[in-house]
């Protein structure tokens, strides 16, 4: 046992030195990989930033005041574009709102119903029970309004994209719960738009962005900029927390019972282990007058 303690303690240590000197030589990545980024062959060229994220962690919580933000960034900046039709609007609930914040926020969206008794489809406000709504009617008026992509669903995009963090670092992560791929990678990307460094050509009507996994530059502009949205509980306005608190709330669209699945989880392997040593305690009683 006294072994096992000690491979867990060399192991933390470990990942605790392999973050540190990753932190260190960031600036010295970050160097190379613009200079060689023309001829890279895969991407993302630079590796997402790690953060702190409240909700990380065997025992992590949301944040409900950054949700609150991170909805607020979403409603004024990302809906104009990017849809979230699998979160219905009652779910808002859990984000410390009240039933009828909830019914005033819902409202302020109209959705498609139908047919009526005409056998006509209508528009109408939205209730809590109805899902976000797509800016665009379809894919194909989203691709056409967007030179020929469809922005992605925000639905569970914090679920979906991710970058693989290769070995040893995922042998860490078993011990860390390391989770947090997509918020990290999102927040990067928010961030990280830059100038192409010198010798680097990119495609006109695109932006360079070193944490793009698709390539060295995507179509997406800058989506948000210092002091472009409003918090009236007096957290910075600045793209740094504007891009960690949109994140998080992506995060919490794509898992919502993250903290109910957290406290399940701590429970059966408390389970688990009051059950392993009564079973030890009962075979040592039962064989304990037994000749071996």
């Amino acid at each position: 046992m006294k072994k096992l303690v000690t491979s867990i303690a060399l192991i933390a240590a470990m990942a605790g030195f392999v973050s540190s000197a990753s932190a260190a030589e960031e600036g010295h990545d970050l160097a190379a990989a613009v200079e060689h980024a023309a001829a890279a062959s895969h991407y993302p060229i630079l590796k997402p930033h790690n953060l702190g994220w409240t909700f990380a962690g065997p025992f992590g919580k949301y944040d409900k005041a950054q949700l609150q933000r991170g909805l607020k960034i979403y409603k004024e900046v990302c809906s104009a574009c990017h849809s979230m039709k699998l979160v219905p609007f009652r779910t808002l609930e859990e984000l410390g709102y009240s039933e009828e914040q909830v019914k005033a926020f819902a409202a302020e969206y109209e959705v498609q119903d139908g047919p009526n008794g005409d056998g006509e489809m209508f528009t109408r406000k939205a209730v809590p029970s109805d899902y976000f709504p797509s800016p665009f009617p379809n894919d194909e008026a989203a691709a056409a309004a967007n030179g020929g992509a469809a922005p992605p669903d925000m639905s569970l995009l914090a679920k979906a994209r991710g970058v693989e963090r290769g070995f040893p670092t995922f042998v860490f992560d078993i011990f860390t719960q390391y989770q947090e791929g997509g918020p990290d990678y999102i927040y990067s990307l928010l961030t990280g738009y830059q100038e192409p460094p010198e010798g680097v050509t990119v495609a006109e009507g695109t932006y360079f962005n070193p944490y793009f996994a698709g390539a060295a530059a995507l179509a997406m502009a800058p989506p948000i900029a210092d002091d472009q949205v409003t918090y009236d509980d007096g957290t910075p306005q600045t793209l740094d927390q504007y891009a960690q608190d949109i994140s998080a709330f992506l995060m919490w669209a794509a898992e919502p019972h993250l903290e109910e699945r957290k406290r399940t989880g701590f429970m059966v392997m408390v389970f688990l282990a009051i059950f392993t040593a009564l079973v030890y305690l009962t075979k040592k009683s039962v064989y304990a007058n037994k000749e071996h």
